[in-house]
């Protein structure tokens, strides 16, 4: 298996996530960046050794170095560049979500079937090393059959502003942003259930709240309080076709205690808390028991999930293993936060065929 050519497009902030992680993996090589900003491009291939910097994304997608690119890039630019980089014979590695709308997620599929390419969408979270231990647990029937799960991710403060509150270029706020992590993650340990319908709600209430002192909070590159037209939270119910149910509630900005994370997943033989801290609920000689595995991380690690992803990726480039998430899993994704949406704007819950 020869060494894979990495270009990445797009070198914002969680492009520092996959340079890192594709500099150590020896088996992959990056050999270009792309960035409208020639300055930042510049600054990053000098810190990574990169030899090619474009400002023209089609120039990389032209260099024949290159065999598998990452985007990086704003999420109403996924659709463009993962397409054209499927059509010019690369792999791919798309960041979360996998676009903003349905009907580019169908064009996105459409394109890996044309091409015969390999893309993974970035759903970082299935490759953490607890989501390991869950799915052995599910895959030996130790918790039975899941029905129910339920998931929070919380920011009291947590607009980035920039490119994260502008709907335009993000396709919306929290739930697109964090939401989708934690709703992959329950689908994904659930057994990724055809989607039957959302109850969604979308609340445009408290805004930026750039006011607020004495409080860190992450801040986009191009960050302006001046501009914010997503929502500051989102909750929905999902039902799927197998009479699962989903409950989730995501916010950037909510006048809520303390920032939350949660994960839970509930089935006929016993549940699961991925998060905040991995913990098995389980039922053994007619006694319940909290059980908590003796492991590295029993939350999710960003450095190490990350480089398990990339890891992963240049495994499927190379022909040895299939993906974890495959551009199918994106497509329902898209269904399943679109139609989140459109019930909050209908007022009404969303059915799907």
């Amino acid at each position: 298996m020869s060494k894979i050519g990495i270009g990445i497009i797009g070198l914002g902030t969680i492009s520092e996530m996959h340079l890192k992680a594709y500099q150590n993996n020896p088996e992959a090589s990056i050999v270009a960046v792309c960035d409208l900003n020639e300055e930042r491009a510049r600054a990053k291939a000098e810190k990574y050794g990169v030899p090619n910097v474009y400002t023209d994304y089609r120039e990389l997608l032209s260099n024949p170095d290159v065999h598998a690119i990452s985007v990086c890039t704003w999420n109403n630019t996924h659709a463009l560049f993962s397409i054209a980089a499927l059509e010019a014979g690369k792999h791919v590695l798309v960041e979360k979500p996998l676009c903003k709308t349905v009907e580019e997620a169908l064009e996105i599929e459409a394109a890996v079937r044309r091409s015969g390419k390999q893309l993974q969408v970035g759903f970082v979270r299935r490759y953490g090393s607890n989501t390991g231990i869950v799915r052995s647990f599910l895959e030996s029937g130790e918790l039975g059959d899941i029905y129910f799960a339920k998931t929070s991710c919380i920011r009291r403060v947590g607009n980035p502003g920039g490119w994260f509150g502008d709907v335009e270029r993000s396709g919306g706020g929290p739930l697109i942003d964090v939401g989708v992590h934690v709703i992959d993650l329950c689908w994904y340990l659930m057994g990724r259930p055809k989607v039957r319908s959302v109850s969604g709600n979308a609340y445009h209430k408290l805004g930026n709240r750039a006011n607020i002192r004495n409080f860190a909070s992450y801040k986009a590159a191009d960050y302006s309080p001046d501009h914010n037209t997503v929502e500051d939270l989102a909750n929905a119910m999902i039902r799927f076709e197998n009479g699962a149910s989903l409950l989730v509630d995501v916010s950037f900005s909510l006048h809520a205690k303390e920032d939350e994370l949660t994960v839970k997943l509930y089935g006929t033989r016993g549940g699961v808390e991925v998060e905040p801290k991995l913990t098995f609920v389980l039922e053994k000689h007619d006694t319940m028991l909290n059980a908590v595995p003796q492991i590295n991380h029993l939350t999710f690690d960003f450095a190490s999930g990350f480089q398990a992803e990339i890891d992963h990726f240049i495994a499927v480039c190379q022909g040895g293993k299939e993906t974890l998430s495959p551009v199918e899993d994106g497509v329902e994704m898209m269904k399943i936060l679109c139609g989140i949406y459109e019930s909050g704007r209908q007022g009404k819950e969303i059915v799907f065929d």
